[in-house]
């Protein structure tokens, strides 16, 4: 049912700091319903590197995923900030203004912005 889905975090980032983001479709395979998550984590080099992570997890639950692009994410947990930006050479850009929607779910009072800037 659409609790699996549900359980699934929409955003899993670094609490602080610059690092590596992907935007990630989950769908059930044959259609039906399908999420848009967030993954970025300073331990990842590469984008494939965390696409390489989250994919088998999600596989286990039953689902089949696509990266839809990637970016960077810059994490300002003090001054509760975070912007997107960037682009992934592999996966190309993601859509950052749909990141950001999501972001602004988890991080309800933080100030969320995004740009096509490099850096």
């Amino acid at each position: 049912g659409g609790s699996a889905m549900a359980a699934v975090q929409s955003v899993e980032i670094d609490p602080e700091g610059t690092f590596k983001y992907i935007l990630v479709r989950l769908q059930r395979p044959g259609g039906g319903e399908q999420r848009d998550i967030v993954r970025g984590t300073k331990a990842a080099e590469f984008h494939n590197h965390i696409f390489e992570k989250v994919n088998p997890e999600m596989e286990k639950l039953g689902y089949e995923c696509k990266c839809l692009g990637g970016g960077k994410i810059e994490h300002n947990s003090k001054d509760k900030k975070i912007r997107v930006f960037g682009l992934s050479t592999g996966y190309g850009k993601a859509d950052h203004s749909v990141t950001v929607e999501i972001l602004k779910k988890e991080y309800t009072d933080y100030e969320i912005t995004w740009s096509d800037d490099k850096k």
